[in-house]
């Protein structure tokens, strides 16, 4: 039984960029969020690592994003893998990208100043047009 899950809580790189699908006009947010790792190596030097991951929220839970999250907060990310194929801009190669499609997004930490905020949002990728 196969299964694509993945969970994330972590800080956000920038904020949430928003656009809108050429075909249908559904709103598209994408943003990166680090996650930490520190361990000791075998040296016994104890080492830190940050990962990058990048996310994509479909329609509403989109919009949402784009109006309560911010660069530095602390989000938790439900979703799934893809691997999306692109032609670079410099030379023209091709390139993939891993991705989330993000189908739940908690915005954690404290609430930002002056913000009406809504603590959670969730996309619904089975009745929103997901491009794939």
């Amino acid at each position: 039984m196969p299964l694509n899950r993945v969970t994330l809580i972590g800080h956000l790189g920038q904020d949430p960029e928003l656009r809108h699908l050429p075909t249908s006009g559904q709103p598209v947010a994408s943003f990166s969020v680090a996650t930490d790792e520190a361990y000791t190596d075998k040296q016994g030097q104890r080492q830190e690592r940050t990962d990058w991951h990048h996310i994509v929220v479909f329609g509403k839970a989109a919009e949402s994003c784009k109006e309560y999250l911010k660069q530095g907060r602390e989000v938790y990310v439900e979703g799934w893998l893809r691997i999306r194929d692109y032609e670079a801009k410099d030379n023209g190669g091709k390139r993939q990208r891993a991705e989330i499609i993000a189908s739940r997004v908690q915005f954690l930490g404290g609430r930002p100043a002056n913000a009406k905020e809504a603590t959670e949002v969730n996309g619904d990728p089975a009745s929103d047009e997901v491009p794939f």
